[in-house]
């Protein structure tokens, strides 16, 4: 059996405590745990500092970064038995920030993936989709009173009504069209406007209320590109935390190569062989830019290539 593909922004290092942090005491004793640790985000970017020769995550005391908080710091988990947050700092507080941490980098997160280790850029993405999704739900949607923070942030619950609100994650169908009807199997990427120039891509969509994995999959190769999807292959996700999707990885085969870009969403689409896909992926290709080696449309593109 192969491997698993690990994907950027998954492996976190960390045990979330599922069960104990529902328990208000359990979490009044992590936060007041001398050992306990916390990540800044300024503004939904995270805070690097350079260890060694590598760049990581910079860390503080979470006593000592309660004050610039805007808001209670989420719980993240249980690192070495060590409780871990995040605290959301807001940008009009980093010169205090500095004065308590020192100098420091804090890129967009899209910058900081290619720079961070496996299970840093999990923590990160995780604090990144909790704040997002605290901004948009600062209000209930039964009642329209405020509502408060629980269950160390993974929780907001309504005192007015009763309601109780868990962070969302949106599925979103990303996949390789393939096609082996010709001489040699190719494959389709994907290119919308506002890309830099050459870059391309997989095909991707929202999943609809109602509608399977494969039902998405099919309606969205037939809308973006005008092809009938025959076969449908799962190969890996991806927690994606802008703000907080799920990317769904898939190989769909399709029945034939008459591509047609639809133009509103695709305004090129290009067939490679996998000689051409590998000179993509080496940035060989005279034409055609990679994905993202952090996004799964990179991985979907590497496992065809290698046949996986």
């Amino acid at each position: 059996m192969s491997r698993p593909l690990i994907t950027a922004f998954s492996a976190s290092p960390l045990d979330r405590g599922g069960d104990s942090r529902n328990d208000p005491d359990w979490m009044a004793a992590r936060r007041a745990d001398p050992a306990a640790l916390a990540m800044v985000m300024i503004d939904g970017r995270p805070r690097l500092e350079p260890v060694g020769d590598q760049e990581r995550l910079a860390w503080a005391p979470l006593a000592r970064l309660s004050s610039l908080c805007t808001d209670e710091p989420v719980f993240l988990g249980l690192w070495k038995e060590a409780p871990v947050f995040a605290c959301s700092v807001p940008e009009g507080r980093l010169a205090d920030l500095e004065t308590l941490m020192g100098p420091g980098d804090h890129p967009d997160m899209r910058a900081a993936a290619p720079r961070l280790p496996a299970g840093d850029l999990a923590m990160a993405g995780a604090a990144k989709g909790l704040f997002d999704w605290h901004g948009r739900n600062r209000f209930c949607p039964g009642c329209g009173r405020e509502t408060g923070m629980a269950s160390g942030g993974w929780r907001r619950a309504c005192e007015a009504c009763g309601a109780e609100h868990y962070p969302r994650v949106d599925p979103v169908c990303i996949m390789l069209p393939v096609y082996n009807g010709g001489a040699e199997p190719i494959c389709l990427l994907g290119r919308q406007a506002a890309w830099p120039a050459g870059r391309m891509s997989a095909l991707a969509g929202f999943m609809e209320p109602g509608e399977s994995l494969e039902e998405a999959c099919a309606r969205e190769v037939k809308e973006e590109a005008g092809l009938t999807v025959t076969n449908v292959r799962y190969l890996a996700s991806q927690p994606w935390p802008f703000p907080h999707q799920l990317m769904i990885g898939l190989i769909a085969e399709v029945s034939d190569n008459d591509a047609q870009p639809d133009l509103t969403e695709l305004e090129a689409v290009r067939w490679l062989t996998r000689d051409e896909a590998r000179q993509v992926l080496e940035g060989r290709h005279p034409d055609v830019v990679a994905p993202y080696p952090f996004a799964i449309a990179h991985s979907l593109l590497k496992a065809w290539v290698d046949d996986v």
